[in-house]
């Protein structure tokens, strides 16, 4: 077959204008849906142009502001949702409409027309079909905010006071500590009242935990009460929450000075001295209390926190149902305290305790005739430390065993050295201080005899102290230890007579070979000249002493002679020895060793053998 023909006509070429017509068609009908699915959705929507214009708005966001969505086209957006309240929303939302920045969302709290508020998520992002624009929607989230709210509530309220709890305190007084709270107005200052209640323990444990808890109960509204009064006239009332257990605090924000918090102290002592009437019996309550008042710069909620808490503690100690206001020096030197306690075993086994003995001199003829052992702290941080800065630490946490242990060594094989370096002199004994922990926690009888086998010291040329309070009153274990010790032929002596228990008529009972006046007793000699006379009551308490002493066959020894007048009076009334200033102070074994052999004063006007 010749010729042409065109043939058919192609598929696409029939169907071209009827799909033209059927996408047209459909398009128009997806645009419709379009419309009555955004006209009708129940999330608050409209459609904002680059100029941050609304362009087309559904019903709910009218209903949402109050009106219809046709009076809501052509407002400004942001207007309408608060996205210029804060500089980084509003350049967060002009990205967004510049094309810049994908997405926003914040929250926002609108004020409805009808009165009631609401809160809001606001979202900003880019069309769907990439049309110029962007779809802003509101979502009504209070019901959300205020479960948010009800569990952040509970979360940060104690639940048997209703007072806000550690977790918000401490949100609180951080918040208060911050900066921007006080560089913009106010005092700059904070302070606080931290309170523990005084024997509630015993209260809880006698009437129950829920008489307890109503007890706490009662205590909160007091402190609210007392808060509120406080806070009357001022900007604010002091925050009252309850940190656990019977512990209150109350944080005074822009306190005006320590007066506040003071007054603000005596009224919580007062309001909680009123009787409480619990299970039926009207129950009397105190509490202590610990207060801080400082500068809120520089100052960490931590910082403050173990200032209060050192403070109560104070409170407690000093006596409870009171208020102890915080003092840098007394906690300066509580922080040393425990600096040293903390190192005090350490210290022992690096050797750095070092002795110095203080000539104990014959009242008769001035001689030499022994030495009193005195330890020092070398410390490496606080310097040479005297014992009272020690002992009573080393006596507390059971330390004082291995450190006077070897104190008696040391001063035992110091004894016997100057025996042996100086031949020709009458031996000299030393005399070393025992505290009776060391009686009770080790083996001192033991101790003594390996000691003085180990030296080949004479147990005669050893001489123990112990002060009155511990000696008298002793039995059991400390008294067959004396006695064994006495048995063995070491001195005994009591140290500070005269201040403790007295008891003259258990005296004669007692292992004992010395007795060492209270230096209390000889500064009333210590007057010369013409200034003042010297206390006749003294004389006689001190010559009545020494007789009693010498028909019990004891020696005396007086402490902290400091004159030759007090010397000569002394030796007048038949002291047997001296031990002070006048003789010489605490000295090396170096220094012991040049005053053997010399002689002390025994006459007014005579200087001092063994001082500089």
């Amino acid at each position: 077959m010749n010729g042409t023909s065109e043939g058919p006509t192609p598929a696409t070429d029939l169907d071209r204008s009827m799909i033209t017509q059927s996408d047209e068609s459909d398009s128009a009908r997806a645009d419709e849906s379009y419309r009555s699915a955004f006209t009708a959705a129940p999330l608050a929507m409209a459609v904002v142009d680059r100029e941050g214009l609304v362009v087309h708005a559904n019903d709910t966001l009218g209903a949402l502001f109050g009106s219809t969505s046709e009076q809501l086209i052509g407002r400004v957006a942001a207007d309408l949702v608060d996205l210029a309240s804060d500089a980084r929303t509003w350049h967060a939302y002009r990205e967004v409409l510049r094309g810049r920045r994908a997405k926003l969302r914040c929250t926002r709290r609108l004020k409805h027309p009808d009165g009631p508020s609401a809160w809001v998520q606001v979202t900003v992002a880019p069309l769907a079909d990439g049309g110029p624009g962007v779809l802003l929607s509101v979502a009504d989230i209070s019901a959300r905010r205020q479960l948010q709210a009800r569990l952040r509530h509970l979360q940060m309220h104690d639940p048997v006071t209703k007072l806000p709890n550690r977790t918000l305190f401490f949100e609180r007084l951080t918040a208060a500590l911050e900066a921007e709270s006080y560089e913009l107005g106010g005092t700059g200052r904070v302070g606080l009242c931290y309170l523990d209640l005084d024997g509630f323990k015993a209260i809880n444990d006698t009437l129950g935990h829920r008489e307890g808890d109503r007890l706490l109960a009662e205590v909160a509204e007091r402190l609210t009460r007392c808060a509120d009064q406080a806070g009357y006239g001022r900007s604010s009332a002091p925050l009252v929450a309850r940190l656990g257990g019977d512990e209150f605090a109350l944080l005074v924000e822009d306190s005006t000075g320590t007066d506040q918090l003071a007054e603000l102290a005596e009224s919580v002592l007062t309001a909680l001295q009123a009787p409480f009437d619990l299970a039926g019996q009207r129950l009397s309550l105190s509490a202590s209390i610990g207060v801080v008042e400082r500068h809120a710069a520089g100052t960490t909620a931590t910082g403050l926190m173990q200032a209060a808490d050192t403070t109560l503690y104070w409170a407690k100690a000093d006596g409870k149902n009171r208020w102890t206001l915080f003092d840098p020096e007394r906690n300066a030197h509580l922080m040393t305290r425990q600096a040293l306690a903390s190192t005090l075993r350490p210290a022992i086994e690096r050797g750095e305790f070092v002795l110095d003995y203080q000539p104990l001199v014959g009242m008769s003829d001035g001689r030499l005739r022994g030495v009193e052992a005195l330890v020092r702290w070398d410390h490496p941080r606080f310097g040479l430390l005297a014992p009272n800065r020690f002992i009573a630490l080393a006596e507390e946490d059971g330390s004082i065993v291995p450190l006077g242990r070897w104190i008696l060594k040391s001063a035992c094989r110091q004894a016997r050295r100057w025996q042996l370096d100086h031949p020709d002199e009458p031996p000299i004994f030393v005399s070393v201080n025992v505290a009776v922990r060391q009686v009770w926690d080790s083996d001192l009888v033991a101790d003594v005899a390996q000691t003085l086998a180990e030296t080949g010291l004479a147990p005669h040329l050893l001489q123990l102290e112990l002060t009155e309070s511990a000696v008298m009153g002793s039995g059991g274990r400390p008294l067959r230890a004396l006695q064994a010790l006495s048995d063995m032929g070491v001195r005994i002596a009591i140290d500070d007579f005269g201040t403790g228990y007295s008891n003259l008529a258990y005296l004669s009972r007692l292992p004992v070979d010395v007795l060492k006046l209270d230096g209390s007793f000889v500064r009333g000699f210590q007057y010369e000249g013409g200034d003042a006379p010297p206390s006749p009551a003294d004389e006689v308490i001190v010559e009545a002493m020494i007789q009693l002493a010498h028909r019990l066959g004891l020696t005396v020894t007086a402490e902290c002679v400091e004159t030759a007048a007090q010397a000569d009076r002394l030796r007048g009334i038949g002291c047997d020895t001296g031990q002070g200033w006048l003789y010489s102070r605490p000295v090396p074994p170096d220094r012991i060793s040049e005053l053997l052999g010399s002689v002390a004063p025994v006459g007014p006007g005579q200087p001092a053998v063994g001082n500089p």
